[in-house]
């Protein structure tokens, strides 16, 4: 495929609008000095700023005609006519083997597993399961003994390694796996939150080779899990207006599964998108989140 300059230029300015919407909120705050503790996350852990956010890339193998200033952009390349680019996949490929190899075996095995509805979001509280030092300055709902109860009369079945090193040591024996950066690809299912917010650090990582689109489709997936991921939370939010899913009630426990059922849908969908974007390859159509 290839666009013209009109074209792609469209798409680019139409690609920052929506991002420069979609940060305005968190760049407002970083002006005036202010942190919010839900909505900053996408920022601070995936290390990407609104200013990379809104740079609109066309995808792996897509040419940009007349595009000659993105000639020294990484993994680009020069395209059939003078002045042509086109991110260049193999490129990618060729610098980062290991990378690429993780990321399409993170991304096809994930979407190819059923995903588990049984966590109910208590990786959060097995963070601060016995413990006075706390990740976020703020409250428990429950303080900390209510908080050590609802650990202890649950389950701990927490399938994503960068949630559970994060487990206090008195709560990481209590989950059902040990979980290990090597293993990571193996346990990795699309019912888990954080590996549907991590569709957007694959994406990031892939850079030019994933459309811009997409990549802010996974920023509005990350974004809206982050907010259920912090609802079900055993903190007090209730100052930056964040109502709580009370996942220590059955009521709870079902409205939870309920979302996380439709991020494990869109979080699929996404990863089907991205490998045939990067790769030309779809994945079957089946949903593997059911």
């Amino acid at each position: 495929m290839t666009l013209s300059r009109a074209e792609w230029s469209a798409r680019a300015e139409a690609h920052s609008e929506r991002a420069d919407a979609l940060t305005a909120a968190h760049r407002k705050r970083q002006q005036r000095g202010e942190k919010h503790p839900v909505e900053d996350f996408l920022f601070t852990y995936y290390s990407y700023k609104p200013a990379q956010l809104r740079r609109w890339h066309p995808g792996a193998g897509v040419t940009l005609h007349d595009a000659a200033e993105r000639a020294g952009w990484r993994w680009y390349s020069p395209g059939p006519h003078s002045g042509d680019v086109v991110p260049d996949a193999e490129m990618f490929r060729a610098e980062k083997p290991q990378l690429a190899s993780l990321i399409e075996r993170m991304l096809r095995l994930t979407a190819a597993r059923p995903g588990q509805f049984g966590c109910f979001g208590l990786h959060e509280w097995a963070m601060v399961y016995r413990t006075e030092e706390h990740r976020h300055a703020v409250p428990l709902r429950l303080g900390s003994a209510g908080t050590d109860a609802v650990v202890e009369d649950g389950d701990l079945r927490c399938t994503h390694f960068d949630a559970f090193r994060f487990f206090t040591d008195d709560a990481a024996p209590r989950n059902r796996l040990p979980l290990s950066r090597e293993s990571q690809p193996d346990l990795e299912q699309p019912g888990c939150l954080h590996a549907g917010m991590d569709v957007y650090k694959w994406a990031i990582k892939l850079g030019p080779l994933v459309p811009g689109e997409l990549m802010l489709d996974a920023f509005e997936l990350a974004s809206d899990i982050r907010r259920l991921d912090m609802e079900a939370a055993p903190y007090d939010l209730s100052e930056w207006g964040v109502r709580p899913v009370r996942i220590e009630t059955a009521e709870g426990k079902a409205e939870y599964v309920r979302r996380q059922r439709v991020f494990a849908e869109r979080g699929n969908a996404l990863r089907h998108a991205i490998l045939d974007a990067w790769l030309g390859v779809p994945l079957a159509a089946e949903s593997a989140a059911s």
